[in-house]
């Protein structure tokens, strides 16, 4: 054979580029698609009653599941961008670890020495409160917000709870943490998401004339900071996670500050415990900086995962144990909202459309 009359050099040589081109860890200006994904441990049929769940019993209006870099399903408009709600919160703990880790922003400076106070006035106790107690969500302020989606509701009374003794999901803690990154950094944060983000990581629907800061100022001082994207530029920023922060040659984001976000600041007991949102959802999640954290979970695929999660139905969710990153979005102007235990059950079909088993098996 013709090949056996090749130097071995050559020989290992076109072997290797071979190999490097069928094995993509991060999509380039464009994705690549695995033509073939039953021969990965992706069953066929499961595929297609996961597809017919969606269109079924689903608001969803774009979906990917991506492993190894490469997208193993598609569903709906991946390409139109809308807002991801609060997505917008675990990017914005992303954006923060360059600063943090830098020294410029110091995550331990209480509000009182931050010079942050609200309408009305903030009480002495709510000013003890730091920077790390915020992106936490766990800074015992329970002020009105300028723009609501927190849990607001289950809130306990103003002034009652020591900062950092108290998780809850708020709003106000969220968008006050977007006014002092700019207050620190003298940054726009929409720049520096472009800067961080966009560009690295060759983003294809970016579009930054949507991006627009709003909310009731009459009620808080911090309006929130919208984000507008694609349900395939949300998997590039899900793959940056899945690889801890770098981006083919380049560290994006420090991988201690990628540990730091993911490393669980609150328990799924005290998560359920006072939001009972989650109780008997058939997930139990956990919560770091801004990342909600997949804990006591029976299915292995589930290991160490970790989800961006936003109204409506929105997500980022990383399977590190399975190298998956799975993005869905529901257009908000369509006025359609997914209910909570549909969102998670996307989240858990998704993934069982995933022969783990065999795939390890096949592996030994």
């Amino acid at each position: 054979m013709i090949i056996q009359k090749l130097p071995v050099l050559l020989l290992v040589g076109l072997i290797t580029l071979g190999f490097s081109a069928n094995a993509q860890l991060y999509p380039n200006e464009k994705w690549s698609y695995n033509e073939n994904p039953s021969k990965d441990g992706w069953d066929n049929k499961r595929s297609k009653d996961f597809r017919k769940y969606l269109i079924d019993s689903t608001y969803i209006t774009g979906l990917q599941i991506v492993q190894d870099g490469k997208i193993v399903f598609e569903y709906g408009d991946v390409l139109e961008n809308s807002y991801i709600a609060s997505c917008r919160k675990s990017v914005l703990a992303m954006i923060y670890g360059k600063y943090v880790m830098s020294g410029r922003i110091d995550i331990n400076k209480t509000l009182s020495e931050l010079d942050i106070d609200d309408v009305g006035g903030l009480l002495p106790i709510e000013k003890k409160a730091t920077i790390r107690n915020l992106i936490s969500a766990r800074s015992g302020v329970y002020h009105a917000e300028a723009y609501p989606g927190g849990m607001g509701q289950f809130a306990p009374e103003r002034g009652s709870k020591k900062p950092g003794s108290y998780w809850l999901y708020n709003n106000w803690d969220f968008n006050t943490a977007f006014h002092i990154f700019e207050q620190e950094t003298g940054l726009d944060f929409y720049d520096e998401f472009e800067n961080q983000l966009v560009e690295p990581l060759h983003m294809q629907d970016w579009d930054r004339t949507l991006q627009v800061k709003y909310g009731d100022t009459s009620l808080s001082k911090f309006t929130t900071y919208p984000i507008w994207l694609s349900t395939r530029d949300m998997s590039r920023i899900g793959l940056l996670m899945l690889r801890r922060g770098k981006w083919n040659n380049q560290q994006v984001i420090e991988e201690s500050w990628i540990d730091e976000m993911i490393t669980q600041k609150t328990s799924f007991e005290e998560v359920n415990t006072n939001i009972p949102v989650f109780r008997n959802s058939g997930v139990n999640f956990g919560y770091g900086y801004m990342w909600w954290l997949w804990e006591d979970t029976k299915d292995d695929r589930l290991l160490d995962a970790y989800s961006a999660l936003g109204h409506w139905g929105q997500s980022i969710t990383v399977y590190p144990e399975i190298d998956v990153v799975v993005t869905y979005k529901t257009k908000e102007i369509y006025k359609r909202e997914n209910s909570g235990q549909v969102r998670l059950d996307v989240l858990k079909k998704a993934v069982e459309i995933y022969n783990y088993t065999n795939k390890a098996a096949n592996k030994k």
